[in-house]
């Protein structure tokens, strides 16, 4: 009989806690919610007060099942999910599944999963939390509703297969909004006016700028022409005592933007690597939106600062959260052994997860070291020809204090304000000029979002809480309402003056501006369903409306308001504009007319099909109209008359010449999937396509070259007695080898490559197919049974059937019974039909019926296949 039963949502979690409990405690994994709404329109009953109905999901059921027999074993039942609202639904549902009795059941809660938070929780247990489950529960009943009724309205008014979410439709609000404004803003230039001048008793340079601009050309050049001969004199001189302040620990989101400037992490990537990190046992809970750190904390850093820094540079200080409703966790993120300042490499621990630790080890122990000392001078030069003054800036750092280890990083490029260290001047000094320039500048419209500065605007308005922010921002990227991308920049030119030798000269230089890299932009169905929602749904996208309802969730989980209220309050009139959108809303398409083609004299428009945003000559009644796909880049908002009826004019089929060995014309044209060369007439059934390579236009590909496309496939020679083949699919160029396919990589070129680099390729592939496999069993049908690294983490391999480990799953450690419950899921999923036609057996009988290699066979076959 088991005493203690300790149910945790992650076996990660759960290996990490069984270290610190005794032989009493039995640590098991419910692998994360274990219950949600069920899929159809029946989720929630309105009539009833909200109630929400439940069901197991089904991959849950054989682990509800495994707890549910443990928990009726055991003494007592402790219940250690996370301590925010999701790991108190967990909890809930856990006792509501698993039929658990109040009298043996406990629920514990620590921030931090060392021994001693363990064993103080275990001291100091309590009862579930109605009103946080109730907070979270309304959370997903309110984003149900609004998904649920919304959703099908978009796919009426819209487009098939779209959604919309409480706080992703706010999310890409943002992202719009900016991105109009960029679109509608029009630079201004103005001279920025600079000079090097010489100190000649030191013999340093330094550069000192006049405080106003020019707005034009020929007011800077007027102000140049006025400083010719004149004479520059140290006017004045002005030292400053100032200090920089280390920035408080993290948060969830300062540690998403922080992770997202310095390490290039995107906010998912951050998230999952926290996420380790806690589990193992390595920093404390990573969803908080709290900047207070206990006693012990700040004591530990604190002697960790003056031991390696020395004592002056130790400041032990408590910040203070600004949020009144910080209700994540108690404490900021932190590490909990301060004495490590870095971790070794290994099993789920990865080197990106080390430089995340490492992130958080700087940030906190920062957080409790001295202020950086600086002495800043102010120096005011006089010009004997003119009233204006120039002035140099200079900062000598005094005493490093925080800087010694850390400084935040900023989202946005702005102009450094760092200063050079200045000569010793003196009141009345004689500065020699070497030049003085007046540089165009343009001004700059606000910039595109990142994942990070996205995160703290949604911060700053109040909407989401800690455990949303990652969802959010990945959800609105998956639907396609956003894409984060690299984007050129254009380029202008830009005007130079200069003053040298009492001689003006005029350059003009070109510069590029506009260049983005992983920015986020919306796309045009992003901005149409925008614009849609807008109109029909200020309320749901109203940046307080969303900041409210959070609140009131706060409210919820403290027990001032009651939640079914809440949801009631708000969706009788939500359903309501529902209802008259439905019926009186007009069909969206973004259609926006942008002139007339000339040669036809019909109108063009730009607007979104079916399959994405296209350009239209002739009107919508029109039996002859043609369509052209927009380009990357392009925006129904954006595209101009010419570049949409270039769009057509590429698409012309041209005819390059004759086939030397078929006789049949060569064509190169714009298919569906992008620009072919094609052997033979349209109407020749045996014509032959061949995709252009990079590189290769419509308008400059020679018959040469067209040619040079259709030697794919061929023969690049023979590997274990088998034809290596080197072909073109719609994926890009690739190997075919004994029935098995192998991409080519961007540096090995199809026409070339050579039987050796071939092989070379081939065998890479076959090494890296063997190291991902982690452990293998081999079942008493002679099916092996593999578990996998994969693209998205690890997965479990029969055959052909995948399925991927639930989430915190310590891969190296699964027992063939761990396998088996979910290989069950492979065998209900797989078609027997047109496989086999020997009955599946129960995963029952499977874990029954399958043994490890070296046990002893069952004299039953198992079927898994």
């Amino acid at each position: 009989m088991i005493k203690n039963l300790v149910i945790v949502e992650s076996p990660a979690k759960a290996k990490t806690i069984e270290k610190f409990l005794g032989q009493d405690f039995t640590v098991k994994s419910c692998f994360g919610h274990i219950r949600d709404l069920v899929k159809s329109d029946d989720a929630i009953d309105i009539q009833n007060g909200f109630t929400p109905k439940y069901e197991i999901t089904p991959d849950k059921r054989d682990i509800v099942e495994t707890l549910k027999k443990l928990a009726a074993e055991a003494e007592t039942v402790w219940l250690a999910s996370d301590e925010d609202r999701e790991g108190e639904a967990i909890s809930w549902h856990l006792v509501e599944a698993l039929e658990l009795e109040k009298d043996k059941t406990k629920r514990i809660v620590f921030h931090e999963i060392t021994k001693p938070a363990i064993i103080h929780a275990v001291q100091n247990p309590r009862d579930i939390d109605e009103n946080l489950v109730n907070a979270q529960q309304a959370r997903r009943v309110l984003d149900r509703l609004v998904g649920f009724e919304l959703s099908p309205l978009l796919w009426r008014k819209v487009r098939p297969n779209l959604s919309a979410g409480r706080v992703q439709s706010v999310a890409v609000r943002l992202i719009v909004e900016r991105e109009r404004e960029i679109m509608n803003f029009i630079p201004t230039s103005s001279f920025r006016l600079t000079a090097e001048f010489e100190d000649e008793l030191s013999g340093r340079t330094f550069t000192a700028e006049l405080p106003k601009r020019f707005d034009a050309a020929a007011d800077a050049e007027k102000f140049l022409h006025s400083c010719k001969g004149a004479v520059f004199t140290v006017q004045s001189l002005e030292t400053k005592l100032s200090k920089k302040s280390p920035s408080a620990p993290f948060t969830t989101s300062t540690l998403q933007q922080e992770a997202s400037r310095k390490l290039g992490y995107s906010i998912s990537q951050t998230t999952l690597l926290a996420q380790r990190l806690y589990e193992h046992g390595h920093i404390t809970y990573m969803r908080t939106d709290s900047v207070h750190l206990s006693d012990l904390a700040i004591r530990a850093a604190q002697e960790v600062i003056t031991r390696t820094f020395g004592r002056e540079y130790s400041h032990p200080q408590q910040y203070i959260t600004k949020n009144e409703l910080a209700q994540e966790a108690h404490e900021a993120i932190r590490p909990t052994d301060f004495t490590r300042r870095t971790l070794e490499a290994g099993g789920e621990i990865d080197a990106y997860a080390v430089r995340l630790y490492e992130l958080i080890w700087k940030r906190a122990v920062a957080s409790q070291m001295a202020d950086a000392q600086l002495e800043r001078t102010i120096v005011n030069i006089g010009i004997s020809t003119v009233p204006e003054l120039l002035t140099a800036t200079g900062e000598v750092l005094k005493f490093d204090g925080f800087l010694k280890l850390y400084l935040e990083s900023t989202d946005d490029d702005i102009e450094s304000d760092e200063h050079s260290i200045l000569p010793p001047l003196q009141l009345g000094t004689i500065l020699k000029l070497h030049y003085m320039t007046a540089v165009e500048r343009f001004t700059k419209p606000a910039p595109r979002y990142t994942e990070a500065s996205l995160v703290k605007k949604l911060e700053e308005l109040g909407i989401g809480r800690p455990s949303t922010y990652a969802p959010t921002i990945s959800t609105i990227q998956k639907r396609g309402y956003v894409v984060k991308e690299d984007r050129e920049g254009k380029k202008r030119d830009a005007t130079i003056l200069k003053l040298q030798h009492d001689t003006i000269t005029t350059t003009t230089q070109t510069e590029q501006y506009g260049a983005e890299k992983n920015k986020l932009f919306p796309s045009d169905i992003g901005m149409l369903v925008t614009d849609f929602l807008m109109k029909y749904f200020y309320q749901i996208m109203d940046y307080n409306f969303t900041a409210t309802v959070e609140k009131e969730f706060d409210e919820i989980a403290s027990g001032k308001k009651v939640w079914n209220k809440m949801i009631e309050s708000f969706y009788i009139p939500f359903h309501q504009i529902v209802e008259q959108a439905l019926h009186h809303a007009d069909r969206q398409s973004g259609e926006r007319l942008l002139g007339k083609d000339p040669e036809t004299g019909r109108n063009v428009y730009a607007r979104l099909a079916r399959y994405g945003p296209v350009v239209q000559i002739g009107d919508a009644d029109d039996d002859d109209k043609k369509y052209a796909n927009l380009r990357s880049g392009q925006s129904i908002e954006t595209i101009t008359l010419e570049e949409a009826l270039r769009l057509f004019t590429e698409r012309t089929d041209r005819l390059l010449g004759i086939d030397p060995n078929s006789g049949k014309n060569v064509y190169v044209r714009m298919a569906r999937y992008g620009p072919v060369a094609q052997i033979g007439e349209p109407d020749d059934t045996e014509k032959q396509y061949a995709s252009l390579r990079p590189g290769q236009t419509l308008d400059t590909i020679t018959l040469e070259e067209a040619l040079e496309l259709f030697r794919l496939p061929r023969i690049v020679g023979k590997f274990e007695s088998k034809d290596i083949k080197v072909a073109l699919g719609r994926f890009g160029p690739y190997i075919l080898h004994d029935g098995s396919f192998y991409s080519l990589t961007k540096h090995d070129d199809p026409y070339t490559i050579s039987a050796d680099r071939a092989i070379e390729i081939i065998l890479a592939k076959r090494q890296a197919e063997h190291d991902k496999i982690v452990k293998e069993f081999t079942l008493d049908t002679g099916t092996t049974l593999r578990v996998l690294k994969d693209r998205g983490g690890h997965c479990l391999a029969i055959g052909k059937q995948k399925v991927k480990l639930p989430k915190g799953t310590v891969a190296e450690e699964l027992t063939l019974q761990e396998c088996l419950a979910l290989a069950g899921d492979i065998a209900l999923k797989a078609p027997t039909a047109s496989r086999s036609k020997t009955k599946r057996t129960s995963t029952t009988a499977i874990r029954q019926k399958s043994t490890v290699q070296s046990a002893k066979k069952s004299t039953k076959p198992s079927n898994i296949r």
